[in-house]
């Protein structure tokens, strides 16, 4: 068996050699959550060839390599630079959208015209659909496969018009300047794919291919970056006596996390430790900046260190863990975070969790911030389901580091405020807030927004004064016209609407029946405390007095409750 193999970068790959991916291999599966991934990985890579793994190719014609693995990432990387090139024509650049589709599209040594990567899976989708710069020949409709294919270029195309927008609203760039730095900014990203890194192992047949290919993958996965952590601990930490410092750390610290009631990736935690405190970095980058800066004078410190912050960032995933009864408004906001499913924030967070503890900041200060972090996340991310084009992750790493550094209460004080400021200045505008808060729904079936539903609720009784105890968990969402007489006039969707919506006791949901509002009315103003007082004061309940008051809540919730900032 001949194995050959090298260290290339996506560029030599595309310009040297086209790669088939035959139809035997698995469809292209690559969810939002790897593109994201993927996405990050690319724009904050700072300059070094990012190393995306090995690939393994056997020969299979003159210029041509079959792909055994590496078909995911090689297509993902001609849909990136598919939407690049498209984006270098809609600036007008067309010699920069030529260059690149050059590497998508070339001629071969006998001057016949070949996309470089070549898919038998879902052709001819992807050649037709996504990779094709002139003229389409026929229309294609897309099977499940190419519904990903489709959905991934969209993401690109997406992040790409997101970049446009925000260089459009910066008013520090002249307007005559724009098209110059949108041509800039994507000749960076271009110039970022095209230097990744990754190693080619070629094989002179695919059976051979197929070989190395099972070998590496069934003799145990990569190690793992908490693998590749302790291991260097174990190096740099000797050993004085029988007591195995390492080994007894290592364990507290995945005790503490496996201790939590959701499941805690270790790695994941560490990357979040890191970055709180010395340098932004993702999972696939954080072996190389950990290894440079933890060394024999600083290893014990820093594994120390670490151990300290598992158990802080327990108390962000597990609120009932290290909180008091008299910090139930922490809770309550770290809960909140959990229902809204945010990560990029969990950084700044530890970051915060650890100057309390550490009596850097009061009490007071921290329920301050996280309030505007609850807020501004509720507006931005529940609720208006915007997207990030990575500022919002650097901007909470930046805030975590800031605040580890400062050694005064007064100084963290200005930190919280600046971020504060900046979360305020980020956040939507009432008028897109207003129009997704009315598509807010929740019915018996359609129950997807249960838990943003109680939420707010929850904040929209608190603001009211209602007489609720301080344990929501026992009250109920009742709807005020009922969900069972559902029909034309009131469909599904108005029924579950906020307008129409309620928190009960139990009892008390038990005892209001499903009667038409003028009967329902009269069981309600038996509960004068607990009940809003608009509906109250209510003698008929109408579609329209529905739509009114989901309104109506949504200009409270934004300009008086989710303020952000105060």
């Amino acid at each position: 068996m001949k194995i050959e193999s090298s260290d290339v970068n996506i560029e030599s790959l595309f310009t040297s050699n086209f790669l088939k991916i035959p139809e035997f291999q698995r469809p292209y599966s690559w969810e939002d959550e790897n593109l994201e991934d993927f996405w990050n990985d690319v724009v904050h890579n700072e300059g070094e060839d990012y190393f995306i793994g090995s690939m393994v190719l056997y020969k299979s014609g003159r210029q041509e390599f079959g792909v055994v693995d590496g078909q995911q990432r090689l297509t993902t990387i001609t849909i990136l630079l598919c939407v690049l090139r498209n984006a270098f024509q809609s600036i007008g650049n067309n010699n920069l959208a030529n260059g690149l589709h050059s590497l998508i599209e070339r001629a071969d040594r006998d001057s016949v015209t070949r996309y470089v990567v070549m898919t038998e899976t879902s052709y001819p989708f992807f050649a037709e659909e996504i990779q094709k710069f002139d003229a389409k020949d026929f229309d294609t409709l897309p099977k499940a496969e190419e519904q990903r294919l489709q959905s991934s270029l969209e993401f690109f195309s997406i992040k790409i018009n997101c970049l446009f927008e925000s260089i459009d609203m910066d008013s520090t760039i002249s307007l005559e300047d724009k098209l110059g730095e949108k041509e800039s900014r994507l000749l960076e990203l271009r110039d970022k794919v095209l230097f990744l890194s990754l190693i080619r192992i070629e094989l002179d047949n695919k059976d051979d291919a197929y070989l190395i290919f099972e070998t590496l993958n069934t003799r145990g996965k990569d190690l793992e970056l908490k693998d590749l952590l302790k291991n260097h601990f174990t190096k740099l930490i000797m050993r004085k006596s029988s007591v195995d410092f390492v080994a007894l750390q290592w364990k507290e610290l995945l005790n503490v996390l496996n201790s939590s009631e959701v499941n805690l990736d270790p790695d994941t935690f560490i990357t979040h430790s890191w970055s709180s405190r010395y340098e932004a970095t993702t999972q696939q980058k954080a072996f190389k900046k950990l290894k440079l800066a933890i060394n024999r004078k600083n290893a014990k410190v820093q594994l120390k260190d670490f151990v300290e912050d598992s158990k802080y960032y327990l108390s962000l995933f597990s609120p009932d863990v290290g909180w008091s009864k008299g910090q139930q408004d922490i809770v309550r906001s770290l809960n909140a975070m959990r229902i809204f499913r945010i990560t990029q924030h969990t950084p700044g967070v530890l970051s915060l969790v650890r100057a309390n503890k550490k009596n850097l900041i009061s009490d007071k200060a921290l329920k301050r911030a996280l309030r505007a972090i609850e807020d501004f996340h509720f507006l931005f991310t529940a609720v208006t389901s915007s997207r990030s084009s990575g500022g919002i992750s650097s901007m909470y790493s930046s805030f975590g580091r800031r605040l580890f550094e400062v050694d005064s209460s007064n100084a963290a004080g200005v930190v919280i405020s600046d971020l504060i400021d900046k979360l305020n200045e980020r956040k939507p505008s009432v008028s897109e807030f207003l129009a997704a808060f009315e598509q807010i729904s929740y019915t018996n079936n359609n129950t997807k927004q249960s838990a943003l539903v109680r939420y707010i609720l929850q904040r929209l009784a608190i603001h009211e004064q209602l007489a609720f105890s301080d344990d929501f968990s026992f009250l109920t969402i009742e709807h005020i016209y009922p969900q069972s007489k559902i029909n034309s006039n009131w469909p599904s969707e108005l029924v579950g609407s906020m307008g129409n919506l309620i928190l009960l006791t139990s009892k008390d949901n038990i005892s209001i029946k499903d009667d038409d509002f003028d009967k329902k009315v009269v069981s309600l103003r038996k509960l004068t405390n607990s009940v809003p007082k608009d509906i109250l004061d209510s003698d008929e309940w109408t579609p329209e007095q529905v739509q009114l008051r989901t309104a109506e809540l949504a200009e409270i919730a934004y300009n008086e409750i989710w303020k952000v900032k105060y």
